[in-house]
This record gives structure tokens, C-alpha cells and sequence, in this order.
């Protein structure tokens, strides 16, 4: 498949990957709907900032007039944090947003997706999608969960967000084979909160050997992607009580609007916001760059062992 007829990479991140360098992948969803102007586009130009002190490159992914771009110039970020048009774009949505030339911000499905084909490694989120609550009636599962179980990507996160039923994601990834590893802790993180009483698989203490599993896990040919779940800094974490009272009211707030599918999740995360008085988006953008810094760290010592 010849990319250039869809994908645009600019040559300094084309460079590095071609010589195995460090690369990060980032979302673009978390500027065009997962927070409001103007801590939108601050957060994305920080957490790339984060990036490039580690010496890595940072390659926030996105569609632009249907152009899936590797990487976007401070204009182009500019423009998606102060509301161009955009489609919150999944991995299902590219032939359309793309074949219409349309504007999208690409989720964590999309974004594994569009950076396994640059040949980047890792990406940096902040919590992937999951098994919604009350998914027995709705259906509703994240497709970042089926993109985990096939393509081969790292993503660093704070865990699942814990607006979704974390213990069925859990078994989910399990039933999938996605490995699920919890850096420096045995309990997979919450999100806004450190714990969530569920365990990880495996905990691993450096970036060196998330390297390393990476490297033993794609080159025995066991594809998919892997969970890196990094807790938030305790200094930056929220009481688990005081979300999961915030998260409930929203839930609650959720059905009585009728709000499915893509809908949902942006509205919970904004009405959380405001019923924590904007103390989650404090520990979202918190969350955001210490994921970042792990993230980097990682694709530099998986580049290494190359």
C-alpha cells in the first residue's frame, strides 16, 4: 500500500523512524473533544513538549481535509482546540472522513491504527475506552479494545477511564490476549485515581522492560497491542469517592438526555468536570504528561533494542 497517497509525515518524524528512533504517537480526540479552549490546545502543546525533553518526537495524529497527518504543526493544533469542524474519528470512520475529505479527531482505535501503519510503536494516551456500564442491555464496548487485540502498539495510559465498567474491560483485554502491565504498581489505576481493586497482570518497573516485552512479544509473532497502565502522581490524584459520586450523577444525567454512542463519553467527562468543581481536568492534563514522559522513555529504549 503506498501511504503517501493518504498520509502525510513530515520529514523529522519520517527520519527518526526510519533509523528506529524514539517516536510517540498522541490522540487528537483529547483537543477536539475531550476538553475545552483554550486547555485543550495547552495541554497538546505541553504533552508534546514533555516529549521532546526526553529526546523522543512527539507525532500527534489526526485527518485534516481528509489527509490522515503523522504529526501536526502548531497551526494545525491551533485550529482543532478553537473548534474547526471536526468528526471524533474511530478506526471504522477513516474510508468515510478521509474518501469526504473531512476533518477528523482520531480516538485511540484510530490512532493505534494510522500509527502501526507510519511504523511508530507506542502511543500516549490518557485512559482507553472500555466496556461501558450497563453494556449487558447496550452493547456498548469500546473499539479500542478489538484494535488492542490485533495491532501492534503500546499504549501508555492512566488506565481505562473510569467512567466504563473497569473489571469487564479487564476481562475483555484477557479474553483478547492483550497483555495488561501495570508500571510500579500491582493495581490497575482508576483514571482520576491511583486504585481501582482490580490486579494488572504483570508489573514492570522500567522502561527498559516494557522495551524488552514489547520486542519478545511481537518478534515470537503474537500480535496486538499492549496496556501500559501508569497511575497518576499521587500528588495530582483525585478520591476515588468523590468520582465515582460524580461519575454516577452524570451516568444518571446520560440516559435521562438519551445520549448513545460517541455521544456519551464527552459529555460524562465534561459534566464530571463541572461536578468536581474542574478538579478532574486538573488531574486529566496531570495524568496526560506523566504519560508522556513515560511514553517517550519507552519508545527510546525500544528503538535501542532494534
Amino acid at each position: 500500500m503506498k501511504l503517501g497517497k493518504w498520509m502525510d509525515i513530515p520529514e523529522e518524524i519520517q527520519d527518526s523512524i526510519n533509523v528506529n528512533g524514539p517516536v510517540v504517537a498522541l490522540e487528537s480526540t483529547i483537543i477536539s473533544h475531550g476538553m475545552p479552549f483554550p486547555q485543550n490546545l495547552e495541554t497538546a502543546l505541553e504533552v508534546e513538549k514533555v516529549v521532546r525533553k526526553t529526546g523522543a518526537i512527539p507525532a500527534t495524529i489526526a485527518v485534516i481535509e481528509g489527509r490522515i497527518k503523522i504529526g501536526l504543526s502548531k497551526i494545525e493544533l491551533e485550529q482543532f482546540a478553537e473548534g474547526i469542524k471536526t468528526i471524533k474519528v474511530s478506526s471504522r470512520d477513516l474510508p468515510f472522513v478521509i474518501s469526504q475529505k473531512l476533518n477528523g479527531g482520531t480516538t485511540v482505535a484510530a490512532t493505534m491504527k494510522c500509527a502501526r501503519k507510519a511504523g511508530i510503536s507506542v502511543f500516549v494516551t490518557g485512559g482507553i475506552g472500555g466496556v461501558h456500564r450497563g453494556s449487558e442491555k447496550t452493547m456498548d464496548i469500546s473499539a479500542d479494545l478489538m484494535e488492542l487485540s490485533h495491532t501492534n502498539v503500546a499504549v501508555v495510559c492512566a488506565g481505562i477511564k473510569s467512567i466504563l465498567d473497569i473489571p469487564r474491560t479487564l476481562e475483555y483485554l484477557e479474553t483478547q490476549g492483550v497483555p495488561v502491565i501495570g508500571y510500579r504498581t500491582d493495581e490497575f489505576p482508576a483514571f482520576y485515581s491511583r486504585t481501582s481493586g482490580c490486579s494488572v497482570q504483570s508489573r514492570i518497573n522500567s522502561a527498559e522492560e516494557i522495551a524488552n516485552c514489547m520486542k519478545v512479544k511481537w518478534e515470537l509473532g503474537l500480535d496486538g497491542g499492549l496496556v501500559i497502565a501508569n497511575p497518576v502522581l499521587r500528588e495530582n490524584a483525585m478520591e476515588q469517592i468523590v468520582v465515582e459520586e460524580a461519575i454516577i450523577r452524570s451516568l444518571k444525567e446520560a440516559s435521562e438526555k438519551g445520549l448513545i454512542g460517541k455521544a456519551v463519553t464527552p459529555f460524562l467527562l465534561e459534566r464530571v468536570s463541572q461536578l468536581t468543581d474542574g478538579e478532574s481536568l486538573k488531574t486529566n492534563i496531570a495524568l496526560l504528561c506523566n504519560n508522556a514522559l513515560l511514553g517517550a522513555k519507552i519508545a527510546y529504549a525500544y528503538g535501542n533494542k532494534l
